[in-house]
């Protein structure tokens, strides 16, 4: 009999030779940006909780409104008894707010991209095998609905629209479906794709266009609601539990596509609906984020400060003009180096490694929050700055 824990074990400690293994840390979530791992209190520059709404009063007691209403958790799916009643005003708010005609609540953000591509990609509704161009920096989890789906993806060089266009042109010949699967904000470079560019093509090319808006939601575009509104021919995701500070995600696309999502794709048919309280804390951000123009300034000017500091020291941080700021640093060793002194100073930064990012890329990942002062990514720049010239 083959031994199972000893083929893990032996995996494991390959990633520890190679500096990219990973371990769950117990932390302390404080309500005013920092976190405690255990040896006390450090400024959060890791999160994704970009406006601070995680801690919010108004979420906090719209959850807390709903739990007391609907109950702890939902009961079963959607389609069998768990179709609250809010899941309909959250889905015309979201609707209206990307300029669609309809939308679709989900889970997360990785299950909607990971059961939603195989329902899109399905060669027996589209009448062929659709061809396929991802950007070659997309998430892991529009990778693995591609794999899902057994679709070949056509890779473009990251957020060039030229050798977009020219695999288009090239393949235009072949009487398939085309998909075009990309993200607006990229989440380990911090840098934006051209939407115009991209509904130009899809449309010039009669693709269709699948947009990932995770870290766009809520932070950036018209009121809050991303980079991409009214795009047709188009599904567009996004998440609740970045800017918007809860958690779930959403679709919005045409109504024909949510019709047909509702009975095609198993991540409605098959997970147990959302809870009560997760659709409360949803409903409040879409309520506010229309509102909270002031904070997403701030949010992009803490981040246009960090780039400045670091650029002018001669650091890395990519192609980043977003609150995503990457430090560059190449070796996985660098990088955990340099998390281990920035919280030593009392600065939590992760260290993002390979597989996550291409080989030889590894780097600090900083997010900046409206919570955030100037003063304290005043701290934070100066910490970084020196440090670098030390590891």
């Amino acid at each position: 009999m083959s031994d199972f824990d000893e083929a893990w074990r032996r995996c494991l400690e390959g990633l520890e030779q190679t500096g990219r293994r990973r371990r769950l840390r117990d932390v302390d979530r404080l309500g005013d940006g920092r976190v405690d791992g255990g040896a006390g209190p450090v400024l959060d520059f890791s999160s994704n909780d970009y406006l601070g709404l995680s801690h919010h009063p108004v979420l906090i007691e719209r959850a807390c409104a709903y739990a007391r209403r609907w109950g702890a958790g939902a009961g079963s799916s959607r389609l069998v008894s768990g179709n609250l009643l809010p899941f309909g005003a959250i889905e015309a708010k979201i609707a209206r707010g990307k300029g669609a005609e309809a939308a679709l609540v989900f889970v997360s953000g990785v299950q909607a991209n990971v059961t939603l591509l195989p329902a899109l990609l399905d060669a027996r509704v589209l009448g062929g095998e659709p061809l396929v161009y991802a950007d070659r920096l997309n998430h892991a989890s529009l990778i693995q609905g591609c794999a899902a789906a057994g679709a070949r993806q056509i890779r473009f060089r990251h957020n060039d629209m030229g050798h977009l266009e020219e695999l288009l042109a090239r393949d235009e010949v072949l009487a398939r479906p085309r998909v075009i699967i990309t993200e607006s904000v990229f989440s380990m470079d911090g840098d934006c794709a051209d939407v115009a560019a991209l509904a130009a093509l899809a449309e010039k090319y009669g693709a269709f266009l699948y947009l990932d808006e995770a870290h766009a939601t809520g932070v950036m575009g018209r009121d809050g609601f991303g980079l991409a509104h009214g795009l047709r021919n188009a599904l567009v995701m996004g998440t609740f539990s970045k800017g918007l500070g809860g958690f779930g995600a959403y679709a919005a696309c045409s109504g024909v596509l949510r019709e047909y999502l509702v009975n095609r794709c198993g991540g409605v048919i098959y997970a147990t609906a959302l809870p009560p309280a997760v659709l409360g804390a949803m409903e409040a951000a879409l309520d506010m984020i229309p509102e909270l123009g002031a904070a997403r300034e701030r949010v992009a000017e803490h981040a246009a400060r960090f780039r400045a500091a670091l650029a002018a020291a001669g650091l890395d941080t990519g192609a980043s003009t977003t609150q995503i700021v990457p430090l560059i640093l190449g070796a996985e060793e660098r990088a955990l180096d340099m998390a281990r002194a920035l919280e030593a100073e009392g600065f939590l930064a992760v260290a993002i490694r390979p597989p996550t990012v291409p080989a030889g890329t590894s780097r600090i990942r900083f997010t900046f929050s409206a919570g955030h002062t100037k003063a304290q990514v005043a701290a934070l720049s100066e910490a970084v700055v020196r440090l670098a010239k030390t590891l």
